[in-house]
């Protein structure tokens, strides 16, 4: 779920989510390889002023593409979990799968109900048991909305106020969450895994 509201426009934040994303999916081919018994397919969500599937079709990652994305709108959170929720129901969900990973990625503060939408995300099947990382994007994220969407006290969201910050959290969300989903646990289980530190900025990278 991708926050591509005007804001992400400034200082640029989306084409650096853009390329975090490409330099991402080698790394998640790599976790596939790695756990042959898994299938590991993708979507992707947007929201701004409303809330559309980028990639709407679960795609097998070897056959995962990524189109890049514009910033423009405000910020309907509340609309991507929606939509989130309508497809972690059964069906069209199975009864029976390995539990599905939800990456929330986002630098301000939602400007819809955000609260019904993840009321109706956490009473899916799937939604109570889906692996769950969530990323503020600069100084300007809500960390309260997104520990909230995380469910579990002894998670934090990952924090990226520059470019290499961002890569790096979003290779964490891309390796380590789909690990631990591969192994069919839930989203208490990422508490294993110590969340990166975010990598200090180069001197040439901006600050967000």
């Amino acid at each position: 779920m991708l926050d591509c509201s005007s804001s992400m426009g400034l200082d640029g934040k989306i084409s650096q989510l853009n390329f975090a994303i490409r330099e991402a999916i080698p790394e998640m081919r790599r976790v596939a390889d790695d756990n042959p018994k898994a299938s590991l397919l993708v979507r992707a969500l947007t929201f701004s002023t409303g809330a559309d599937w980028h990639v709407e079709q679960p795609t097998e990652i070897d056959d995962f593409s990524w189109s890049d994305l514009q910033a423009n709108g405000v910020t309907d959170l509340g609309k991507a979990f929606d939509l989130i929720a309508d497809q972690l129901k059964i069906p069209p969900m199975p009864e029976r799968a390995l539990p599905p990973v939800l990456a929330l990625i986002s630098d301000g503060q939602p400007t819809d109900d955000w609260k019904s939408g993840l009321k109706r995300l956490n009473e899916t099947p799937w939604g109570k048991k889906a692996v769950r990382v969530s990323i503020g994007i600069g100084q300007d994220a809500n960390v309260g909305v997104l520990k909230e969407f995380l469910g579990n006290p002894e998670l934090e969201p990952l924090d990226a106020n520059n470019p290499a910050a961002l890569a790096k959290a979003i290779r964490w969300a891309s390796t380590v969450a789909v690990q631990v989903a591969s192994q069919g646990r839930d989203t208490g289980s990422t508490k294993e895994y110590a969340a990166p530190i975010p990598a200090a900025a180069d001197a040439d990278d901006d600050i967000w």
